[in-house]
């Protein structure tokens, strides 16, 4: 084979490759240091790239300063690095009545084959139709269910400040409904998590036997919108290796 020849097949692929990868990558949300925040400086921040894990091509797109997610298929995207201490602000919306989704953190970012979700701390996103939805025996599940639990997924282990089983259930319920908009600030700390729901601090839990992994959003079957989404990186902390999800290559 002429090198000339062989070269231009290999430029090709590469083309390919590359173009392959970018596909796969979203630019969504910006990350900041603390120490940057403070000394004012970087206001603006870095933006985050996202990386598509399971879900199709076209599950996640981005339309002026939203992050558009069609929930199909069942799946998540991750951020390129991990996060240990960390604050996460996003504000969300389900565009359908009982719409699933939700955000890991400290996720290590590998799909369950079955639940095509992976493990880490979920921060529940329910719409409000939900209960309404998934009536079982007659009974509907409780309201707080669709209110912002956490709890641990993939064998990760969390004690509940406000224990529904193994979950924990926000004490004050202040989501709203289908097509508006929800804030959520979620505080990530030493295995600690506060999660503020529209302006008021309501769950938490502690102790989580992973302190350090990949933030996901997740695609699990209704649309639903995200905006405004920042991270505040806080100082490091005294983490294991057992402690920490392994970094994806």
């Amino acid at each position: 084979m002429k090198p000339l020849f062989l070269l231009s097949i290999l430029m090709t692929i590469a083309g390919i490759l590359a173009g392959h990868a970018q596909e796969n990558h979203i630019r969504f949300g910006t990350e900041q240091k603390f120490d940057d925040l403070i000394a004012g400086t970087k206001a603006e921040g870095n933006t985050l790239q996202w990386v598509n894990v399971n879900t199709d091509d076209d599950t996640w797109r981005t339309e002026d300063n939203l992050l558009v997610c069609k929930g199909k298929p069942i799946g998540v995207m991750r951020s390129e690095k991990q996060y240990e201490n960390f604050i996460l602000q996003v504000e969300w919306r389900h565009m359908e009545p009982g719409g699933n989704s939700g955000v890991f953190v400290w996720s290590d970012a590998l799909p369950d084959p079955k639940s095509r979700l992976p493990g880490g701390v979920e921060v529940q996103m329910l719409e409000l139709d939900w209960v309404n939805l998934n009536t079982r025996d007659g009974k509907k599940p409780p309201i707080a269910y669709v209110h912002g639990e956490l709890f641990g997924v993939g064998g990760v282990k969390t004690i509940p400040d406000n224990p529904r089983g193994e979950r924990s259930k926000s004490i004050e319920n202040r989501a709203k409904g289908k097509g508006e908009w929800n804030a959520y600030t979620v505080v990530c700390v030493d295995g600690t998590i506060k999660l503020s729901v529209n302006g008021k601090f309501v769950n938490g839990i502690s102790k989580s036997t992973i302190k350090k992994g990949y933030l996901c959003l997740e695609s699990e079957g209704a649309e639903i919108h995200f905006k405004n989404l920042r991270i505040v990186e806080l100082p490091t902390g005294v983490t294991s290796q057992n402690q920490m999800a392994t970094i994806i290559e």
